[in-house]
């Protein structure tokens, strides 16, 4: 229960972080300068500073979630961060959420109880996993990263923001699992154990480069193109590598239908959430308020 409480608070913190860097970032002429003076210039936002320290209480209460569960259990709960966004988007942008998108995140609460509960994932050992296990599944998840990377450059608005979405939400489902190792390598040998893992020194290489790449993935379109890729593909890479490198176990046999469902639940209700007219139209109802049209309450 600890776990789960931890990792719901991370979600709503990674939640309040997306909102607000996207407010920051909607307004912030994409070619122009590096990433230093994107960073410079979004550092002078305090929403976007706002966003840095919801980012950081949501890394935080994750890591506690890490520590104390299996990554199985953890990163799927992850996928609440939408509706959370749906949430603190109506107030960010004075709008208000319909019946339908109530019902589509009841729907995907129903169907990620469902998908954990047939599950059960349980045990592993992110300390005691093979050399070769880490070294291959940190090469297909950066693989990937890379190849939705690139091909979110080579594309254009909504499509550059969902592939640059998928490239950040690869790159922080492998972020997690580096995290879960670290925990597991700390709790077997203290600080000095930490200090000669190889996953300490990825993580603080690797967590720099997809943290300036959600600004991009933000910056690149609207948020309900980033957002639903940001959000379903960490949990997928999480999931997987606890698996199949940290060997937890879940349940099979029968079980797999109920998973499919929730999963299948999960998936229809993030779609229909992604068609919310708030979060289609929520930065141009932010730039009305800004702009002083203080009486305009709908997008």
């Amino acid at each position: 229960m600890l776990s789960i409480a931890l990792a719901v608070l991370a979600a709503v913190g990674n939640a309040v972080a997306s909102v607000l860097q996207r407010r920051a970032g909607a307004d912030q002429p994409e070619e122009q300068g590096g990433p230093i003076t994107l960073l410079w210039r979004l550092a002078h936002r305090p929403d976007w500073l706002g966003g840095i320290a919801a980012l950081i209480a949501g890394f935080l209460c994750q890591a506690a979630a890490l520590a104390t569960g299996p990554i199985a259990l953890v990163q799927p709960i992850l996928v609440l961060e939408l509706a959370f966004t749906l949430v603190l988007a109506q107030v960010v942008f004075r709008s208000s959420l319909h019946l339908r998108e109530w019902g589509a995140i009841a729907g995907m609460s129903a169907g990620l109880a469902a998908l954990l509960y047939a599950l059960q994932p349980s045990g592993g050992d992110p300390a005691h996993a093979s050399a070769i296990a880490w070294i291959l599944g940190v090469a297909v998840a950066l693989a990937l990263s890379v190849v939705f990377a690139v091909a979110g450059y080579r594309s254009a608005h909504s499509r550059r923001a969902a592939f640059l979405g998928l490239a950040t939400g690869v790159g922080f489902g492998l972020t997690a699992v580096l995290l879960a190792g670290i925990s597991a390598i700390y709790a077997l040998s203290g600080a000095g154990g930490v200090l000669a893992a190889p996953q300490t020194y990825l993580l603080v290489v690797l967590g720099p480069v997809f943290f300036f790449l959600l600004q991009k993935s933000l910056q690149a379109g609207s948020l309900v193109a980033a957002q639903p890729a940001l959000t379903l593909s960490n949990p997928v890479i999480a999931i997987v590598f606890g698996i199949v490198v940290f060997r937890e176990q879940v349940h099979t046999g029968g079980w797999v239908a109920l998973s499919v469902v929730g999963a299948a639940a999960i998936a229809a209700c993030t779609v229909a959430l992604t068609r919310s007219p708030l979060l289609q139209d929520g930065e141009s109802s932010g730039s009305d308020v800004a702009a002083g049209d203080a009486s305009r309450c709908s997008p």
